[in-house]
């Protein structure tokens, strides 16, 4: 998940293409980090110490980590350590710019500290980005938006659930206040009972087929068709699934709530709420949709435009 924040930054950036990006998150999907990056990452050995064992290798045909031993620069228990970070999110990202010779690791480093200022990260923010745990990953982008913490527990909820059920390499950007919002499709949910609460998962219709396609393929094995009310349906479906998950966090608050049917829009509609409305941005698969959520706010209006 690492790939996907710093790659679109290097993305914006112009120092790698669509093409580059693409085939960088694809070939992190089924590799492993190497042992000599993640030996140097940990402070165990010199780049130029892994330069030798990787040499020796060559010539023997030997583990590295057997070499490595050998030589006095790692233990066994240095070698099971490594081992256990092979997947490594953020290494293994580092390690595909670097096989494909688009950047060096003095090159990495210097982009890596600009990216940290460009997104106004704390040092422990970029490390909760490294991790690629989204336990981590999304309280960052939800904690400056000034919200009461259900609400948080609300995007954090949809932030796990996309990754559970439809695409553990999306990301999502920062939390913000809107007063309204215009989109192409939308499923609108409404909880009533205590909590006056509702949720819109907005986008082209592309994006839209992506959750639908990604939420029908792991839950239940089915298709979504790739039109219209068909996918929307699908998509929908996914977020009567995350509301109940929501309405159970919100009883063990002893709070009560029911989730009424959505209003589904294939056409273009405006969603409007003067006080209390937020967007999370989300991109799924690459194609860009938007989580609205509105709390505590009588001028919520539906328009179709």
């Amino acid at each position: 998940m690492f790939g996907i924040y710093f790659g679109k930054y290097l993305l914006e950036k112009s120092i790698i293409t669509d093409t580059q990006y693409d085939e960088l998150i694809e070939k992190t999907k089924n590799s492993k980090v190497q042992m000599g990056l993640l030996a140097v990452e940990m402070g165990l050995m010199t780049e130029e110490e892994t330069k030798e064992v990787n040499r020796l290798q060559q010539q023997f045909d030997r583990r590295f980590g057997d070499i490595a031993v050998e030589k006095g620069y790692l233990t066994e228990m240095d070698v099971s350590d490594i081992l256990d970070r092979q997947g490594d999110a953020y290494l293994l990202f580092i390690q595909a710019l670097l096989e494909a010779e688009i950047m060096n690791m003095d090159e990495i480093r210097t982009e890596l500290t600009a990216y940290r200022r460009d997104r106004g990260l704390s040092a422990m923010d970029l490390e909760a980005v490294k991790s690629g745990d989204i336990d981590r990953i999304a309280p960052i982008f939800i904690k400056r938006a000034e919200l009461p913490e259900y609400v948080k527990e609300y995007f954090l909820l949809t932030a796990r659930s996309i990754v559970r059920f439809i695409d553990r390499f999306f990301n999502m950007g920062a939390v913000t206040k809107i007063e309204e919002h215009e989109s192409p499709m939308s499923s609108i949910r409404n909880i009533v009972g205590g909590e006056n609460f509702r949720t819109a998962l907005c986008g082209e219709r592309d994006a839209i087929v992506q959750v639908a396609d990604g939420f029908c393929m792991n839950s239940f094995g089915c298709t979504a068709e790739a039109a219209g009310i068909d996918a929307l349906d699908a998509a929908n479906e996914f977020m009567n699934w995350n509301n109940g998950l929501f309405a159970s966090f919100l009883s063990e608050k002893d709070i009560t709530v029911v989730d009424e049917s959505p209003i589904m829009k294939q056409g273009p509609t405006k969603i409007s709420a003067k006080n209390q409305m937020y967007k999370m941005p989300l991109f799924v698969k690459n194609k860009p949709i938007d989580l609205i959520v509105v709390y505590d706010d009588d001028t919520f209006e539906v328009t179709d435009i």
